[in-house]
């Protein structure tokens, strides 16, 4: 077996229960949806979300995340390169809290005007902890077996038993 395919065949490998479907879709489906409001509502989500945080090039950052967003949760919701998809998205949450919610904890979030403290940030970082968590436990887990990722190994595993006779 080649270098690659032993690379690809441990990413994919999974022992992880079927019910991790429910945080595929959990974790897929708000990515996805998250992603694709970046280019539906550039001035709020996109864009001018970005440009209001002072993120540099929001232009060019806002665009390319919202692309990583809908790809990474597309392939997270279907279960295909699941550990590779979640990489991407747990630095996008890590960057989500360190940029946008942080700054509430000493009252200077620009998304937050007025806003401030501990229960401040809980409260406006749930879904990016939560997000954080679902894309940690997916690089962990893999995808389940309910997964392309899971059928990607089975057949593998069908195609190369006869040739092993």
């Amino acid at each position: 077996m080649s270098q690659l395919s032993t690379w690809s065949a441990r990413l994919a490998t999974t022992n992880a229960p079927a019910s991790v479907v429910l945080i595929r879709l959990f974790v897929g489906v708000i990515f996805l949806s998250e992603g694709i409001q970046k280019f539906v509502y550039p001035d709020t989500l996109g864009v001018g979300r970005f440009d209001k945080v002072g993120i540099p090039a929001p232009g060019f950052v806002a665009p390319l995340d919202g692309v990583f967003e809908t790809a990474c949760g597309a392939l997270i919701l279907v279960g295909l390169l699941t550990r590779a998809a979640a990489v991407p998205m747990i630095a996008d949450m890590v960057g989500a809290l360190l940029i946008t919610k942080l700054p509430l904890l000493w009252g200077d979030a620009a998304l937050f005007p007025g806003k401030s403290g501990w229960w401040a940030f809980l409260h406006e970082s749930r879904t990016d902890l939560a997000q954080l968590c679902g894309s940690a436990f997916l690089l962990i887990v893999g995808a389940g077996t309910l997964s392309l990722d899971a059928e990607l190994i089975r057949g593998k595993k069908r195609h190369a038993e006869p040739a092993q006779r």
